[in-house]
């Protein structure tokens, strides 16, 4: 096992560039289920605490994860201040979510070639990963367009996307 996780290389991995805000918008789509299944669990865990509690600290888990700065300040300073809590929420996400770890694999490792496609370093949140024991280093890499149809699936399951419809073939056309 080599020192850093399995991703492609950028000369053996080039995207299309109209790719990527989709592949991205597919990525975001696996951190919006991931944070409302946190969200869940933390509700159940911390019962006394506050709606806005559960909320931010389901926030802070998937940024950290992921890399990603708050959008809200008020999530970056709660990270801040709940700095431990945070990380001990990190530690047991593979335990407490191990029915998503395949579906994040694959958006950290698409995360990872989408920036890597416009110069952004993000090895760090796969190294993250792999020591929190969510990455499953021996999947395989999905295609693109693999990775979007799965996640669309998973997304129509959490109630996020209206399911697909398989499309009409030649043979229903009425005319």
């Amino acid at each position: 096992m080599s020192g850093e996780p399995d991703i492609p290389r950028e000369e053996e991995q080039r995207i299309d560039s109209r790719i990527i805000p989709v592949m991205r918008e597919a990525v975001f789509m696996v951190q919006m289920i991931l944070f409302r299944t946190l969200k869940e669990n933390i509700a159940l865990r911390y019962q006394e605490r506050s709606g806005r509690h559960h909320t931010r600290l389901a926030g802070a888990v998937v940024n950290n994860l992921f890399g990603t700065h708050p959008s809200d300040p008020e999530v970056a300073e709660f990270a801040r201040h709940n700095r431990e809590l945070v990380e001990e929420e990190l530690r047991g996400l593979a335990g407490r979510c191990s029915q998503l770890t395949p579906h994040l694999t694959d958006a950290l490792r698409m995360q990872t070639i989408c920036d890597n496609q416009e110069g952004i370093h993000s090895i760090p949140s796969l190294l993250m990963a792999r020591a929190l024991g969510i990455l499953e280093e021996e999947r395989p890499l999905p295609m693109p367009s693999t990775f979007m149809i799965t996640v669309r699936q998973l997304a129509a399951e959490h109630g996020l996307v209206e399911p697909m419809q398989p499309s009409a073939g030649p043979q229903d056309d009425p005319s």
